[in-house]
């Protein structure tokens, strides 16, 4: 546990102005990447020096965060076919029902308040996700208004929106909280609540630009807490959302407690603050308050995310207020949000012209959708939803395929490598240590890993050779046999203990804070290949994967495409199996990135041998149901 000291240290120079460090030379004492990290541990925000460098990282962190949503690639969309009804007019404003299908069966609830006298537009119009009230969109408490927040956007000259998050009010599928749990088979293929409701969110988009009366170009999101989440989510990764301001949420030291704000392998590199700081140039607004987690935010968060609008040269565009306030969206939040988007969406810098108006909320049978109306015959539950989101996430993989080697790799490449959380990192990003006879140590000082390893040199000869990796699940010392045999041959030999430090991974975010033991092995293995290529005395590089370490190795291959040869071990393991993945080989989203499937075809027509199959693995690539002896495995490789 960190003590108190470090935790201040973090917090005092996280976030924003932390002084900046080069990085170290020397690997730790010790692989640091066993300490377990959850929602509260406190992130700190890295120093970007160039617009050029940043605008790499968001590259990568909306491809991360559309992977953990399972929404990569990109699903196709159905037809909305949106009902909107019920049309209220009142002092300013009407408020109508609404319903819509994101997927076919799945369906979007909520309320539709538009401006009147103002004209038909076309009107900004305004994105509005709710936070965890206990009535959802209907809540109207001293503390936030979703009716009120509206009523006051629609006055004001927008159309606004608000929906249900999934499980509230009229979104019936399913129990919030409830579906699919965290860990659990739906992950492996990339479906979880928070990709849900972040879909959801792109159809809403789809919806309000459909509307004659809405500006298309011309939306902002704003939302607290669950839906602050939500709004930095959306904002990140759809540049359709030119204006934002999330409240109650942009935190380095709290990162939402809840399934839809915890997608699988989301946060094992990233935190709120760099997904705020996505946003950037576009303008966006901090709403934070004493109350809770955002209470360092003036001092922290903001100078962290304002510091990458500074690359932009668009300082003027960020904005922060905190309130001396609980958990909130209170009126005081509602009109410092209403001034920022009037003087970003409607052109006026009058901070007075939005002062909140008295507002009567309707009564909860004016908003529900399904109030007196029969439930669609084709509504989707849980266990229909999954098999209609694998069988989607089959025919894209297949389609991809067929496409050819270019569009499979500009899809799947992606996917892959960020269902595996895994950096390929320069040569001179890993750093190696002689610990003598043999022995050493390697990794990337920055990250914190240390990897054990024992370098076989064959006997005679001098120049530039042949160089191969070796993976037991065992680690070097069970390699080292095998590793005797090959340097016999001519070949220097490395075998690596891979990550192994068997952790306990009881919460249920694990995945979305920790990497899995798997991925953490995948990363080794990558890291190992990028320092032996490397070595000057080098000229081509093999892999070879011992036992359960033959599948560690298939799903790296793709990231070392130098690699001359590829042996790896199958062991028995059933590809087509969800069982199979999460007793033995768990990674989240990696089904929905093509499992072996994918890194197969990514590795493409350099020698691969696949042995000890049984029935697994399909025709496509060279592979030999039974298992082979060391004796076979070297003549393969220096034949």
């Amino acid at each position: 546990m960190k003590s108190l000291l470090s935790v201040i240290t973090i917090l005092a120079t996280a976030v924003g102005f932390a002084a900046e460090t080069s990085t170290p030379s020397a690997l730790p004492t010790a692989d640091v990447r066993g300490e377990i990290r959850d929602l509260n541990t406190p992130r700190s925000m890295s120093h970007y020096h160039t617009r050029a460098e940043w605008l790499a990282h968001a590259a990568w962190l909306r491809e991360h965060v559309l992977v953990s949503c399972g929404l990569w690639p990109a699903p196709a969309k159905c037809p909305l076919n949106a009902q909107i009804f019920g049309c209220i007019e009142r002092d300013g404003y009407s408020v109508e029902k609404v319903v819509f299908e994101s997927w076919p069966g799945f369906y979007v609830s909520g309320n539709l308040y538009r401006p009147l006298g103002r004209g038909k537009g076309p009107f900004p119009a305004i994105l509005n996700p709710h936070g965890h009230w206990k009535v959802g969109r209907l809540a109207d408490e001293e503390n936030g208004s979703l009716p009120g927040r509206c009523i006051g956007f629609a006055r004001q000259g927008y159309v606004a929106f608000s929906w249900d998050m999934i499980g509230y009010n009229d979104s019936f599928h399913w129990p919030h909280r409830d579906f699919p749990p965290a860990g659990g088979r739906e992950w492996l293929w990339g479906l979880s609540l928070f990709g849900l409701q972040t879909w959801n969110s792109i159809r809403v988009i789809d919806f309000l630009q459909s509307l004659p009366d809405v500006d298309p170009a011309r939306i902002g999101c704003t939302g607290e807490s669950g839906g602050g989440t939500q709004t930095m989510i959306i904002t990140a990764v759809d540049d359709r959302i030119k204006v934002s301001a999330p409240a109650v949420m942009v935190s380095a030291i709290m990162q939402g407690g809840c399934l839809c704000e915890n997608g699988p392998n989301l946060r094992q590199d990233i935190f709120n603050v760099e997904v705020s700081a996505a946003a950037a140039p576009r303008p966006q607004l901090l709403l934070a308050a004493t109350g809770d987690w955002t209470r360092f935010t003036m001092t922290h968060e903001f100078p962290a995310v304002r510091s990458v609008y500074r690359l932009f040269g668009a300082a003027d565009k960020a904005e922060a207020v905190r309130f001396d306030a609980p958990h909130n969206y209170n009126k005081d939040s509602r009109e410092a949000a209403y001034a920022f988007f009037g003087k970003w969406l409607l052109g006026d810098n009058d901070a007075s012209h939005f002062k909140e108006k008295p507002f009567t909320v309707e009564p909860k049978e004016n908003l529900l959708v399904w109030e007196g109306r029969a439930k669609p015959a084709n509504a989707q539950i849980a266990e229909s939803l999954a098999k209609m989101w694998t069988a989607n996430s089959e025919k894209q993989l297949a389609d991809a395929l067929a496409a050819g080697p270019a569009q499979f790799r500009k899809l799947y490449e992606p996917a892959l490598r960020h269902a595996l959380s895994l950096e390929v990192p320069a040569a001179k990003e890993v750093v190696a240590e002689d610990c003598g006879n043999g022995l050493l140590a390697f990794g990337r000082p920055d990250r914190g890993d240390r990897v054990p390893a024992k370098l076989t040199q064959p006997k005679g000869g001098s120049g530039k050779r042949i160089a191969t990796l070796v993976v037991h699940p065992k680690g070097w010392l069970a390699a080292e046999p095998f590793a005797t045999k090959l340097a016999a041959t001519g070949q220097l030999v490395l075998a690596i203990d891979c990550f192994n430090h068997g952790r306990k991974t009881e919460d249920k975010f694990f995945t979305t804070y920790n990497k899995t033991d798997t991925q953490l092995r995948v990363q080794d293995i990558v890291t190992a290949l990028v320092w032996l290529r490397a070595r000057k005395d080098v000229a081509a590089a093999n892999l070879v994967g011992l036992d359960d370490a033959g599948l560690w190795c298939l799903l790296a291959r793709p990231f070392a495409p130098f690699v001359a040869k590829t042996v790896a071990d199958a062991n028995q393991f059933n590809v087509a199996s969800d069982d199979a993945y999460q007793k033995k080989l768990y990674v989240p989203v990696l089904r929905r990135a093509g499992d072996f499937r994918a890194a197969t075809a990514l590795i493409g027509s350099a020698p691969l041998l696949i042995y000890n199959t049984g029935e697994a693995f399909k025709p496509g690539v060279e592979t030999r149901r039974e298992k082979l002896g060391e004796d076979e495995i070297v003549a393969w490789l220096t034949k």
